[in-house]
């Protein structure tokens, strides 16, 4: 019941902060919007700074998640790598769309995703590290290519994600088809010579 509560009040409170606003949101609004006393928020949250990163840290989690569901999965390394690269850039293609309310929430204010993607970039890069790993032991990946791709996949996020978050539907289009020939060239970059011929 603890956990159902809290989970509830961060999901009225992800939902308020994109709607509202973080500035424009009180502890009232959440206690209303939750059906729950302001007692009940405080027992779980000391302010709305707390609630707030209770917030950040779940969109955090749910990055990782996914790319966990990856790694963990039967499929050859190649693949594994290529699934891992397009979940990730359709996380965040999400979590800006129009349909998502939290696209109002990272508009307002892009050092929002950032932290997101700082929580989620350590065990992202462990995510990564992993499926490189097992592909160079699989002598599927170039091992001196396993060792660039992880400042070059950080760089490619951070650009995509600037642009996703972005009005411009111009510039989405053109987004969309770079990834997917990112994606590609990276894939095909990294394979081993006999892999490639």
């Amino acid at each position: 019941m603890v956990l159902k509560t809290r989970e509830k009040l961060i999901e009225v409170a992800r939902q308020l902060f994109a709607h509202k606003g973080v500035e424009n949101t009180t502890m009232n609004d959440i206690a209303a919007a939750s059906d729950k006393g302001r007692r009940t928020i405080y027992t779980y949250f000391k302010n709305k700074r707390e609630i707030y990163n209770a917030v950040i840290e779940r969109e955090s989690d749910n990055i990782v998640e996914k790319l966990r569901e990856v790694q963990l999965s039967n499929l050859p390394p190649a693949e594994k790598l290529r699934m891992g690269l397009m979940r990730r850039f359709e996380i965040v293609s999400r979590l800006s769309s129009k349909q998502d309310s939290l696209r109002t929430l990272f508009i307002r204010d892009l050092r929002r995703i950032e932290r997101i993607r700082k929580l989620a970039g350590a065990k992202e890069s462990e995510i990564l590290n992993a499926i490189l790993t097992e592909g160079v032991k699989a002598g599927v990946f170039d091992a001196a290519q396993a060792l660039r791709l992880p400042a070059l996949t950080t760089l490619l996020f951070q650009g995509t994600d600037y642009f996703n978050l972005k009005e411009d539907s111009d510039e989405k289009a053109n987004t969309v088809m770079f990834i997917n020939d990112s994606i590609e060239y990276i894939v095909n970059g990294i394979l081993t010579k006999q892999q490639t011929s």
